[in-house]
């Protein structure tokens, strides 16, 4: 119980959790239906990082970097 009440939500980080989860999901159904990898693994790894990280600031870094990193590789395959 006292890890828990160790974490701090406050309303940044739920709502840039909330965002980035969302995108990451949408980037995962589309890489599903259109059948294409890179937007479905960007997408998970944008999911599993607004799990897994606890300051907004760094989990907004890290999920900008990936929409850069799915559009650069994506016009690359292009």
């Amino acid at each position: 119980m006292d890890q828990l009440a160790a974490l701090k939500f406050d309303s940044s980080f739920l709502f840039a959790s909330l965002l980035w989860s969302s995108i990451g999901v949408g980037y995962w159904i589309y890489g599903k239906k259109q059948r294409v990898m890179m937007p479905m693994l960007g997408g998970a790894a944008m999911v599993g990082v607004s799990c897994l990280v606890s300051s907004w600031l760094l989990m907004s870094l890290i999920s900008l970097a990936l929409m850069a990193g799915v559009y650069l590789l994506g016009k690359r395959g292009d």
